[in-house]
């Protein structure tokens, strides 16, 4: 598979056209962002612990029933995936008061939800991804009721199949946050990633943080919470 033209180039990612018209090529960067792009740093490593971890995790959920944009691991930071119109929509998905929820909410981080909680923000970096709800989507035509239902079905379902496999590997799944497009056909599939950029991972037993809250709450140990991820996963 040959690449193309760059297309995009946001705040962890390229992607790339490539000869084949169904398929697009990802390239990740080490490039870190916070709060909407107002802090910027690099984090050593990051772009291809992302583009693993996000495969294997793309390659599990597609077993369960998910489909995704995954189609093959090209190099270290580059994956083909499939050619999608993405949503416009952010989906996160809370297990565990944190972030701004528990701000929002005044709750002490690490509160257990009596009910998994699914959130929708408008995706617009210019206004901040504001948080929306099933009415904001409807009224501005950015998805169908039909779709919308599809894709909290595939995110429940994506929260159910990771909570479980990474309990296994000591992790537990606070909460994420998931994007999804739609290919030619009109089928709404997974998309973007899903790593320690887009999840909050903590350790099970001491809750240390795994994730990009170390890079945004300046934590320290940034590199080695993402390889950490990278080893429990994939043993390396």
């Amino acid at each position: 598979m040959e690449k193309k033209q760059q297309l995009y180039e946001g705040k962890a990612k390229k992607v790339f056209a490539t000869d084949k018209s169904e398929c697009f090529i990802i390239e990740y960067k080490d490039d870190a962002t916070a709060g909407n792009g107002a802090k910027r740093g690099s984090i050593a490593g990051k772009g291809e612990i992302n583009n693993r971890v996000s495969n294997h995790l793309m390659q599990l959920l597609e077993k369960q029933g998910v489909p995704t944009h995954y189609v093959k691991e090209l190099s270290a930071t580059e994956t083909a995936v499939k050619v999608v119109k993405i949503v416009p929509l952010e989906v996160i998905v809370r297990n565990i008061a944190a972030g701004s929820l528990a701000k929002r909410l005044g709750l002490e981080e690490g509160t257990p939800l009596k009910k998994t909680v699914l959130e929708y923000c408008y995706k617009d970096d210019a206004l901040g991804d504001p948080l929306v709800n099933e009415y904001h989507i409807a009224a501005m035509g950015w998805a169908s009721e039909a779709d919308l239902k599809v894709i909290a079905g595939y995110s429940f379902k994506i929260n159910e199949t990771l909570s479980a496999y990474l309990k296994d590997a000591g992790i537990q799944l606070i909460d994420f946050k998931l994007e999804f497009g739609k290919t030619p056909a009109g089928e709404i599939i997974l998309a973007d990633e899903i790593s320690p950029d887009t999840c909050r991972f903590w350790d099970i037993k001491t809750k240390e943080k795994l994730d990009k809250d170390r890079f945004r709450r300046d934590l320290g140990g940034v590199e080695d919470a993402y390889r950490e991820v990278l080893k429990r996963l994939l043993g390396e």
